[in-house]
């Protein structure tokens, strides 16, 4: 397998998967290439893929929609590729659980930045540095527990709960960060995210994401708590 990790395209366009396997093997990626969800699920049977890229109007189960079912199964990157103009698309992606989005057309140098920001921070590359003596490698959030070193949430049962690179970055904006209001700007510089978005919310939702899985109440948060009009702020608990 390439260093660089393994990439499956899916797209109904023979020309944007022409455009994407040449780009990309060229820069060193083990590139698949598929037109539609059934092939998609062929090739992650016989391959162990690091990201998928999903266009978003595919034949038969479109891209919302595949990429919402890979993560409720498995640990994979996740960019969407929409429309210029498909707002509502890219955020029901992130919704979906999406890692990031690129609009079409694209510029392949600004789709490899993306993609190297995802596999950095599923683990392909260096994660972020923080000091040891700020937090332990294990820590509990609400009803979950975050494994730093593993980036795994689990939830009371033990059991895994699906997240998503860039949730996991900002979780561990958070605990690197604890009892400290963090406004949305800084959780981007802080997850890595500056390039800028399209729209400046969707820190807003991600974090309610997240509270569906840490929260005991995501309607009244405990843990993660909003600032208004400044941020949102890691309650650890522990004593001052």
């Amino acid at each position: 397998m390439s260093e660089r990790g393994s990439l499956l395209a899916v797209d109904d366009d023979p020309e944007v998967r022409a455009t994407i396997r040449d780009y990309f093997e060229h820069c060193g990626f083990e590139v698949y290439v598929a037109n539609d969800g059934e092939a998609m699920h062929k090739v992650l049977a016989t391959r162990r893929i690091d990201l998928v890229l999903l266009d978003v109007n595919l034949p038969g189960a479109d891209g919302l929609s595949l990429a919402r079912e890979l993560r409720s199964k498995q640990d994979i990157g996740i960019i969407i590729l929409a429309g210029a103009g498909q707002v509502i698309d890219r955020i029901v992606g992130l919704e979906m659980g999406a890692d990031d989005y690129v609009a079409k057309p694209f510029d392949p140098r600004e789709l490899l930045a993306r993609m190297k920001s995802v596999l950095r921070r599923k683990g392909k590359g260096s994660r972020p540095c923080v000091p040891q003596e700020l937090h332990p490698e294990v820590v509990k959030m609400g009803n979950c527990t975050l494994d730093l070193a593993a980036h795994h949430l689990y939830d009371g049962n033990g059991e895994q709960v699906p997240l998503t690179s860039m949730e996991f970055d900002l979780l561990h904006a958070f605990v690197s960060h604890p009892d400290r209001v963090l406004s949305r700007s800084r959780l981007l510089e802080l997850a890595h995210r500056n390039q800028g978005d399209v729209f400046d919310r969707s820190i807003d939702i991600r974090m309610a994401r997240i509270r569906r899985k840490i929260e005991e109440d995501p309607e009244n948060p405990q843990v993660l708590k909003t600032v208004r009009g400044a941020g949102y702020i890691y309650i650890s608990g522990r004593k001052k």
